[in-house]
């Protein structure tokens, strides 16, 4: 299977913050999802057609803090300085079939491959030790779900992923690592630029959205 887009994530620094945000920029408020203990975390899911979703993450005030960095930087004072300014789309996963071999493939230490599980879902994913985020989010997170995908019982939003854009100064690199990898010519698109910066278009029907 080639790499493909899993999910988007966009952070917040509460699960109510970020579901309002979501709604007034598609019409429907995020349900479902869960806990991860591992993590101090707290999610809910929009589904975008197919096996890809929309995560909002926070951190869940009713859990311990874990003995190590939460994922996607959510612990860092720079993620905390930009979530006091509202929810964003911060970062995006993409599934593989072969973890090890694709996170060998990275033109980035994607840290080390974890094993999670919520409820009835279990997956392995790539978390850096310090909890950073790849290439400041550009390069994907990776996956590899066992058993069954979480997409198949999350309701159709009707929204779809039109395009994922990126600028990042190393997007040559991204580029051809994710090309070399088996992403699809078509996601994501890049750009060079001093800064990062990541946008998703979405559409359903006659409505456009864009999520930054």
């Amino acid at each position: 299977m080639p790499l493909v887009i899993d999910h988007l994530v966009v952070a917040a620094r509460t699960l109510e913050e970020g579901a309002t945000w979501i709604a007034s920029r598609l019409g429907l408020v995020p349900g479902g999802g869960g806990k991860h203990s591992l993590m101090g975390t707290h999610n809910r899911v929009l589904g975008l057609g197919g096996s890809t979703y929309l995560e909002v993450l926070a951190i869940d005030p009713e859990a311990p803090a874990p003995p190590h960095p939460r994922w996607f930087a959510l612990d860092t004072p720079r993620s905390r300085e930009r979530l006091e300014r509202g929810p964003a789309l911060i970062h995006w996963v993409a599934r593989t079939d072969d973890i090890e071999r694709d996170a060998k493939a990275a033109p980035v230490d994607l840290g080390d491959i974890i094993a999670v599980a919520r409820g009835d879902y279990r997956w392995r994913i790539t978390v850096p030790r310090d909890g950073s985020l790849p290439m400041e989010g550009a390069f994907p997170t990776l996956i590899q779900w066992e058993g069954e995908h979480p997409a198949s019982a999350i309701p159709d939003s009707g929204w779809r992923l039109e395009s994922l854009g990126l600028t990042h100064p190393r997007s040559s690199d991204i580029l051809y690592a994710l090309r070399s990898m088996g992403l699809a010519p078509k996601e994501p698109v890049l750009g060079a630029n001093a800064e990062l910066r990541i946008e998703a278009s979405l559409r359903a029907a006659e409505n456009h959205a864009v999520l930054g």
